[in-house]
């Protein structure tokens, strides 16, 4: 029996509205000739005899370690889904025992991360971020140059407490670069960029791979080098040693950069007086402290308290992040379903696990000491200073050959810092200084680390000009943290 004309109409709306619009369809997340070659690249090693003085299961799981390195690299697939085949393949292949290979699991400095993350996300939910980075804007913004640092302190604040560079960027500092450069008529593509849009984008940039450096919680792959120094050399990083090592080095970048970058690629606006106005008006809007930002305000204090002194009564940085989310909880500014959708944080768990457990194993089954000895003959004759110096810098401008901090950490940071502790380099400092440079090489491309895509992404600065600078700029951090750096490390005992 034929359906009335209403109920047609509704009969095929319904259908329709089942289907996906067309080229709705979800992206795959396989890539299939990435993971050919990844797959290809891993088998290849896996086939190639051992070298001389090295076991087969140490070869074998160095194959399946470069396989998920080239990966993480080339991206066949989330970076958690590599991990997972990374993890699965030392399972199958019997390299590893399925205990060995979920040990990565239990590591405190995988949690320590993960639970900052969910933290960060307190910022974010109450609106405390953006208000932190309006109050400065509205402090320190009647100038563009002013308006620039106001802006990295606003991330030098939030840094300790957010490990995520890419949310603090894309989520806290950015929208207000948007809004300002839409203010003073700076926009892409109709040669307004250079403003104020341009000159805000790359000083931003510049100064989240700074903050990232100077805290331990400030970026996702800190802690993985810290580990990786604590596993492999018997280094023991704590938070505060961190920060106080970071402190002088990280303040002079932040005041020299924004400097830099004015000489070099300056804003055609140099007075910004609406800026302050706008500000104080975005503020106007928010109203007074929320009760839920002011119990983000307390936890803030309560955890970087115990981050510095902590130690002194027992309570490592794990433990007070911990009492950080469950303080946060209780108070309700984060619920379950906040940590249950906190996907950053469930991905870096079993990344960060998945690497960590297969660095600890290439060092326990003697491969990262066997190529420490080798890389050794490389700087042999060296004094330990001239060593550091030369391998530091290799391994600062290594990252033009990777997109991402944790890629190029796992795949080089425990092998360099053995073979400068080898050659006679202090333990601490050497570690220290490997763990810094991870974060500051990301200033050279616009695709090394997570904040560059979204700023650069924005359309305000060339690739041409985003490298240019970003190269001179990694010149300065060289010499600001090799020099002024080792003269503080002095200071402090490091050597």
């Amino acid at each position: 029996m034929a359906l009335p004309a209403s109920k047609l109409n509704k009969h095929h709306l319904k259908k329709e509205a089942e289907q996906p619009p067309k080229g709705s369809e979800k992206k795959s997340e396989v890539k299939f000739i990435p993971l050919l070659i990844t797959l290809a690249i891993g088998v290849i090693i896996w086939n190639i005899t051992p070298p001389s003085g090295l076991e087969p299961q140490a070869w074998q799981l160095f194959a399946i370690f470069v396989a998920t390195i080239i990966g993480l690299i080339i991206k066949p697939m989330p970076m958690g889904v590599v991990a997972i085949f990374g993890l699965t393949a030392t399972v199958l292949t019997q390299t590893l025992t399925m205990g060995e290979a979920l040990s990565g699991f239990s590591n405190t400095v995988i949690w320590l991360i993960v639970i900052a993350f969910f933290i960060s996300r307190g910022f974010i939910k109450t609106g405390l971020g953006t208000r932190v980075a309006y109050f400065f804007v509205m402090k320190f913004g009647k100038k563009t140059l002013g308006l620039s640092y106001s802006l990295l302190l606003s991330d030098l604040l939030l840094a300790p407490a957010m490990p995520s560079n890419t949310a603090r960027a894309g989520g806290i500092i950015l929208p207000i670069i948007r809004s300002l450069s839409e203010t003073y008529g700076s926009r892409v593509g109709d040669g307004t960029e250079r403003k104020v849009g341009a000159f805000l984008t790359k000083v931003s940039f510049q100064g989240v791979n700074i903050t990232s450096a100077m805290f331990l919680t400030a970026m996702a792959a800190n802690p993985l080098a810290m580990s990786l120094a604590g596993e492999v050399a018997g280094v023991n990083i704590t938070w505060t040693g961190w920060m106080m090592a970071a402190l002088v080095p990280g303040i002079i970048s932040l005041i020299l950069i924004p400097l830099v970058i004015y000489k070099l690629y300056p804003p055609e606006i140099k007075e910004t007086p609406g800026a302050s106005d706008l500000a104080k008006k975005k503020l106007q809007e928010m109203g007074p402290l929320k009760k839920a930002e002011w119990y983000m305000v307390g936890v803030f204090f309560l955890i970087l308290g115990l981050w510095i002194f902590g130690s002194n009564v027992g309570i490592d940085a794990t433990t007070t992040a911990f009492i950080g989310l469950c303080t946060l909880l209780l108070v309700q500014v984060l619920n379950w379903d906040d940590i249950k959708n906190e996907k950053g944080a469930w991905d870096t768990l079993v990344w960060f696990a998945a690497l960590v457990m297969m660095a600890n194993f290439l060092n326990s089954l003697g491969m990262i000491p066997w190529f420490s000895g080798v890389m050794e003959g490389s700087v042999s004759g060296m004094s330990w200073m001239v060593a550091l110096v030369v391998l530091a810098v290799v391994y600062f401008y290594s990252h033009y050959f990777f997109a991402s901090n944790t890629a190029h950490v796992s795949a080089m940071y425990a092998a360099f810092l053995a073979v400068l502790i080898a050659v006679g380099a202090p333990p601490m400092m050497a570690a220290l200084l490997l763990a810094f440079f991870s974060s500051l090489f990301s200033c050279t491309t616009h695709y090394g680390a997570g904040p560059a895509p979204v700023f650069f992404g924005t359309g305000f600065v060339s690739q041409n000009k985003w490298w240019s600078i970003g190269f001179l700029i990694s010149i300065i951090h060289i010499i600001v943290w090799l020099g002024i750096g080792g003269l503080w490390w002095k200071v402090l005992g490091l050597w």
